[in-house]
């Protein structure tokens, strides 16, 4: 944001080309000196945020050497993370008998690490990935939910999840309770008692 306020985020991605000073004209010595300032005030800029370790390494590049060498050995690494943050919400599950509410909460966390490796990731596409994650006790709540179309957060689903929580769990009583007699009549069923023997 510096660079752009400033109009020097050219010396990132161009070079400073070394010039014959004896055969240059005024117009490419004034050019040249104008590049060389930025790039070095950028250079500064750029060490005054890194650690001692780099700093001591990075003292002698320009901004545009330093801006390259950065790009070459820490890509891949960046690379590799938003591999494994874009894959951990894609691969997880919801357990059984987990709260929805601790699972929402670690699938938003995910989702705000995403952000953070500015990966473009937007709502509805983090809502649908939740919903992938869910058990398929909650089938019934996520085609209500996309019949009615609605437009909501992953914070006000995080609520509206807690509710249908409660709703299955009381379905889920509901239908224990209701089964435990036709359970208790069933015993015994289909043994041959026998009863006192006859008198003769």
């Amino acid at each position: 944001m510096v660079l752009r306020f400033e109009d020097k985020e050219y010396v990132l991605e161009r070079p400073l080309d070394e010039i014959n000073k004896e055969k240059a004209t005024p117009e490419e010595m004034v050019a040249y000196k104008k590049h060389y300032n930025d790039a070095t005030k950028v250079a500064c800029i750029m060490v005054a945020t890194m650690n001692p370790e780099l700093q001591r390494y990075y003292d002698d590049y320009l901004s545009y050497e330093m801006n390259k060498d950065l790009m070459e050995k820490y890509h891949k690494r960046a690379c590799q993370e938003k591999y494994e943050a874009v894959k951990s919400p894609i691969a997880i599950k919801m357990k059984e008998g987990e709260s929805v509410s601790n699972h929402v909460q670690r699938m938003q966390s995910y989702v705000d690490r995403l952000v953070k490796l500015t990966v473009n990731f937007d709502e509805e596409l983090a809502i649908d990935i939740v919903f992938i994650s869910l058990p398929s006790c909650y089938d019934q709540f996520i085609l209500t939910y996309q019949l009615n179309n609605n437009e909501t957060a992953l914070s006000q689903l995080h609520n509206l999840l807690r509710t249908a929580e409660t709703r299955i769990k009381g379905k889920s009583v509901a239908s224990t309770t209701a089964s435990a007699p036709v359970l208790a009549i069933g015993q015994g069923k289909g043994k041959n008692r026998k009863g006192p023997p006859k008198e003769n």
